[in-house]
């Protein structure tokens, strides 16, 4: 956790840097008030995490506008499902054979006693992007985000077995991410990301694509993707 506290911070800094050249803003520009409901975007992705088989992960992004000058608030629902690694399975079983409770009994774990473990995780994060338009009307954007992650293993050996409560967490997580986006009509976009995200049990490098439907803004300047 220290280090992931760590990471935090450092991505709190890297976001202050990203906002420095939006331009001389001051504080007051920058109000919660200012949020609301711009749209809602559906993606699908794919994910390359440390523990487990890389998979397919699928997200619903919340777009609630602009915190204050160039700077996106968009909370992220996003879940995958995949196997662990078989690699994983053996140092899990590993650290089980070194508990006392275990070694004091005689009794040690093989890998393939512990069978084919799936993993899910359930994620809530809120992303702030630094965004700026481009002179092919796209907006492109940097970022990054801080939320939870409900981690779930489960398997038919390990049942209702302590081994099965070990693999569950909830844990905090960071994440980074770029990205561009495109209006296809003034209530549809789409857009891609490139994504890192970072916690203490599981991290891993990946990308999406979706579209978002957004609501009408009647004082939106033509030409200008906010």
């Amino acid at each position: 956790m220290k280090r992931l506290q760590r990471v935090l911070a450092g991505l709190s800094l890297l976001s202050a840097a990203f906002a420095a050249p939006v331009g001389a803003q001051e504080l007051a520009d920058y109000d919660y008030a200012n949020l609301s409901f711009r749209g809602i975007g559906i993606d699908w992705g794919y994910i390359w995490p440390s523990k487990v088989e890389s998979t397919q992960a699928y997200s619903l992004r919340i777009d609630l506008g602009y915190l204050g000058p160039g700077i996106r608030i968009a909370p992220v629902l996003s879940y995958w499902n995949s196997q662990v690694k078989d690699s994983e399975l053996q140092r899990f079983a590993d650290q089980l054979n070194r508990l006392e409770a275990l070694r004091g009994r005689g009794v040690e774990i093989e890998a393939a006693e512990l069978g084919e473990i799936d993993y899910s995780d359930l994620s809530l994060m809120v992303d702030a992007h630094v965004v700026w338009n481009t002179p092919v009307a796209l907006l492109t954007y940097v970022g990054a985000g801080v939320g939870v992650h409900a981690l779930n293993g489960r398997g038919d050996a390990i049942a209702d077995t302590f081994v099965e409560d070990l693999l569950d967490s909830t844990t905090a997580a960071a994440a980074i991410m770029a990205g561009v986006e495109g209006e296809v009509f003034p209530s549809l976009r789409i857009y891609g990301e490139a994504r890192y995200t970072l916690m203490s049990d599981v991290r891993y490098p990946g990308f999406r694509v979706g579209a978002s439907f957004m609501v009408p803004r009647p004082t939106a300047q033509s030409g200008v993707i906010r």
